[in-house]
This record gives C-alpha cells, structure tokens and sequence, in this order.
C-alpha cells in the first residue's frame, strides 16, 4: 500500500490528539474520527501513490473518494459522517497554515432523508408503565430499578449513554430535577415529574445497599447490579426492550423511542418547541422540529381515519 509523506503522518496525528484532549468530544466520536481519517488517508495513498501530502489533496479527490464510497454501497448517512470528519481535519489543517487553501471547503455533504423517529402513543404508553409498576410494587431489587429506569426515561428524556452515566449527585429529589451531562459534555437541567421522583425514592435504599459492595466509582451510579457495580449500557438496552415485547408494543421500538416519545408528547400537548429543544439537549433547533413533523403525521392519519370526506 502506497505510504504518505512524514509530514502527511505528523499532521494527522497532531489532529488527533487535539480531538481527543481539547474538543469535549466523546470517546466515541474521536474512535469514528481516527478510523474515519485513516480510512481516507489510505484511499489518497491508491490514488495519489507514494509521499503524498495533505497540501497536494484537492477538490477532483475528494469527489474521487465520495464516488469510492458510494461504490462501496456506504448510506447517505455513513458518507455524511465521513466528509465531517474530512471537512473537519482540513479545516485544522487550514488554520494551522499547513495548506494554503481547503479543498472540502465546497463539498456538499449528500442529502439525508430523515426518518420519522418510533415512539408510542398515549394508551401504549400507560400500558408499558403498568406493568413497570406491578414489577417495581412486589418491591424486589430488580424491578423497583427497572421502573425507575423506565421513568426516567420517559420523564426525562434521557439518551441511553446519559442515563447509563448518571451519578447520584446530579439527582436532587427535593428540586425535582435533573443535571444530565449530554453531547459534547454539556450540562442541562431537566425537571423530574412526580412519577419518577417518587420511583426514584423508592429505588434509593436498594441502590445505596447495593452500591456499598461495589468500587468508589460505581457507588456514585444511579443505576447498579446486585453486586453494587453499574449497569452496562447493553443491560439497561435489553432491561427496555424486554418491558417494551412484555407490553406488546411495536418490534421496531427501542430504548431511544422513549426520548422520542417524551418529546412528542410534549408538542402534542402545546409545549413550545424552544422549550423541548432544551429539554433534548439539542445544538440545533432543526434537530427538533422531527418530531413537529411525526405530530404532523400523526393528526393527518386521525384526519384521514375520522372525517367523512377525508
């Protein structure tokens, strides 16, 4: 395989470890980054041969690569999430004055369509929570935890890796509210409904027993195992989705469809969509308008179910 010049090799790992101790992004983006990177910068080698250099790199390669990708039979999505990472690694390099002009500057990222995101109507809903209930009310250690995971997430909003993270310190059951470190480690306070405020109160005695036997680090975990350790991100998957086939709900609903159901219930009842943006955690405002669209959907099929003339 062809090999880049020195510099070549120098400049992408000085980008690198920029990404990964001074950009607050997480773990996992930085992983998709470096494999991301390394993947392009083996495509320039065939294309380019021997000592190739980031300044020699212009617009008829990059579209070389793109047309590469698209032949590989890669989503539009998984594209997209390549040229950021690319237009990211020039614009550095740009600013750093290790090439005199970008050449991704005007490449246009492919056009996404967005799916509608799943999530549960109102009656489904209670349902789920029904049999969360009748689990956390025998008052075993499994399903008092399980029911308040369930709220949280459904009274939250919460990510998978946000609720998989949460300390008992950013919980405060007095304020009834909580600090939710999100995307980019940006902190947010999201208040807490009385559901999972009381959930979570019952749930405490049995996560303080159990943290007690586990490390120093697991006994900060909201969420933990029998053994005082904290729940996996794998675990608290298969601990909702084992609720969500229990209730009968729809195959294709996940954990992330209770974020989607938290938000759409909200814009269903009149919440302003600056307000459920916050809430999410959201960057940008056009994030959130998705789930405008799936309250769109869902009156047109009532309309079109229910008027005479529809």
């Amino acid at each position: 395989m062809s090999e880049p010049s020195a510099a070549a090799i120098a400049d992408l790992s000085a980008y690198l470890r920029e990404i990964e101790s001074g950009r607050q992004l997480s773990a996992h983006t930085v992983s998709a980054y470096r494999r991301d990177l390394h993947d392009f910068a083996a495509f320039l080698g065939r294309h380019y041969g021997d000592g190739w250099n980031w300044s020699g790199v212009d617009r008829l390669a990059l579209r070389a690569w793109l047309g590469h990708l698209n032949r590989r039979g890669l989503s539009r999505r998984s594209i997209a999430r390549k040229l950021s990472a690319v237009r990211s690694l020039f614009r550095h390099l740009h600013r750093e004055e290790r090439i005199g002009a970008n050449p991704a500057r005007s490449i246009r990222s492919p056009r996404l369509d967005r799916p509608l995101p799943a999530w549960m109507s109102q009656p489904e809903t209670e349902r789920l929570f029904q049999l969360t209930e009748s689990g956390a009310a025998e008052g075993t250690f499994n399903g008092t935890r399980d029911h308040a995971i369930l709220e949280l997430f459904y009274t939250a909003g919460l990510r998978l890796s946000e609720l998989q993270s949460l300390d008992v310190d950013a919980v405060d059951l007095v304020a009834d509210q909580v600090k939710v470190k999100g995307k980019g480690r940006k902190e947010r306070i999201v208040p807490l409904g009385r559901s999972a405020v009381a959930a979570l109160r019952r749930w405490e005695p049995f996560r303080a027993a159990a943290a007690a036997a586990g490390s120093v680090s697991d006994r900060r975990a909201v969420f933990v195992t029998g053994a005082g350790r904290r729940l996996s991100r794998r675990r608290i998957q298969d601990i909702v989705t084992g609720f969500l086939r229990a209730a009968g709900e729809d195959s294709e609903l996940t954990t992330h469809s209770l974020r989607h159901t938290f938000a759409t219930h909200l814009l269903d009842a009149g919440a302003d969509l600056m307000a459920v943006k916050e809430l999410l955690g959201h960057a940008s405002l056009s994030t959130t308008r998705i789930y405008v669209h799936t309250t769109r959907e869902r009156l047109k099929r009532v309309y079109d179910k229910a008027h005479p003339r529809a």
